[in-house]
């Protein structure tokens, strides 16, 4: 049986009791470590589960995935992923190919930012497309995530946008010789994902992300508690021209997300989130003139 495993958000407690007893039963462990990461290290995970755990990087998952499912057909193999299993296609990907090679597949869930982002207020039947923003380059600026926030928009729905991670990466030269050498990791910060949408803004001109009148909400290290290893929730919102005049320290350690917040606005949605404001006047101004709140 090959048991893919969700981790949760945030540190080794977050694993259900189902998930726990299969990574008991196992007789390898791997923990996929490139998609997402969790904020605890690989030996506190070993320690509080009692079993060896192989990490799995994008090669060994994209590449060697017969060495994860190696003998899962006549032994427990269990592979752990954060957040959700099904947060990401790599994930997909290794069960049709367990289910090609005969394997039994199972698939135990847990929480991920796809639904734990309903922490910041905003209902989750009012969210439509998610988006990832990649790290932009002088060379290499995609811009097709502004077409999907302009869909959400145009239904009022609110977008959730997944910033880059880069672990275990290469720089071109690096890659171009051959060369097993890893760029440190990075990780999105809210500032830059801000500048990053709203240089898109400025080329495509189409009013879609305003600085001025585009309420947003930034998220960090969702579902974490702050008695945790100084690990703690961060939620902080605004308008995007507020947002980006903001130091990167007032939105907390990474990982982080950020909604743009859709016209389909309920003022219950307003009350509850001008909690995280960076004004509340203008917080409950814009979503009364520009997304047309009926607010007391």
């Amino acid at each position: 049986m090959l048991y893919i495993i969700g981790l949760g958000l945030c540190d080794e407690k977050d694993i259900t009791v189902r998930g726990l007893e299969a990574i008991k039963s196992s007789s390898r462990v791997y923990l996929e470590a490139y998609t997402s990461i969790l904020l605890v290290n690989k030996e506190r995970l070993e320690t509080f589960y009692g079993k060896e755990i192989i990490v799995a990087d994008r090669d060994m998952v994209e590449t060697q995935a017969e060495e994860i499912l190696r003998g899962a057909d006549k032994q427990d193999v269990s592979l752990l992923v954060v957040g959700d299993p099904f947060g990401a296609t790599t994930h997909i990907d290794i069960v049709l190919r367990a289910r090609s090679s005969g394997i039994p597949v199972r698939v135990i869930h847990n929480a991920s930012i796809m639904n734990a982002v309903g922490a910041c207020g905003l209902q989750l039947y009012n969210f439509g497309q998610t988006v990832s923003l990649v790290f932009f380059t002088d060379t290499w600026k995609p811009d097709s995530f502004y077409d999907r926030i302009r869909e959400n928009m145009g239904l009022g729905l609110h977008t959730l946008v997944l910033l880059d991670i880069k672990v275990k990466e290469q720089s071109e030269e690096n890659l171009a010789r051959g060369k097993k050498i890893y760029e440190p990791p990075r990780y999105m910060s809210i500032p830059q994902a801000v500048s990053q949408l709203l240089e898109v803004e400025s080329l495509r001109a189409e009013n879609v992300l305003s600085p001025k009148t585009t309420l947003a909400i930034a998220l960090s290290r969702v579902g974490c508690d702050a008695a945790s290893d100084n690990t703690q929730q961060r939620i902080v919102c605004g308008t995007l021209e507020q947002l980006n005049e903001q130091p990167p320290e007032s939105f907390g350690e990474p990982l982080h997300s950020l909604v743009i917040v859709g016209k389909r606005l309920h003022h219950l949605e307003v009350v509850y989130a001008e909690e995280y404001a960076v004004c509340r006047e203008t917080w409950r101004r814009v979503a009364a003139e520009v997304y047309g709140c009926a607010l007391d």
